[in-house]
């Protein structure tokens, strides 16, 4: 699953360690999903969204060998 969460990120010009306190998740996690180590849960993907005011599926892309 590909994200745009580091382009939203630069966009407001926030570090990993500002959005994980924002979304109550470690400065890791973010970087997990940022690499594509972790998929996040529904729950999460949602924080991270209403976050950005952007949707799910602008933050969210399946790749084709998902």
């Amino acid at each position: 699953m590909r994200n745009y969460i580091k382009v939203e990120r630069a966009k407001l010009n926030i570090t990993q360690q500002e959005l994980a306190d924002k979304v109550q998740v470690s400065r890791q996690t973010i970087n997990s999903i940022e690499t594509k180590k972790y998929v996040p849960s529904t729950i999460l993907s949602l924080k991270i969204s209403l976050f950005f005011k952007v949707t799910v599926e602008q933050l969210f892309e399946l790749e084709e060998e998902d």
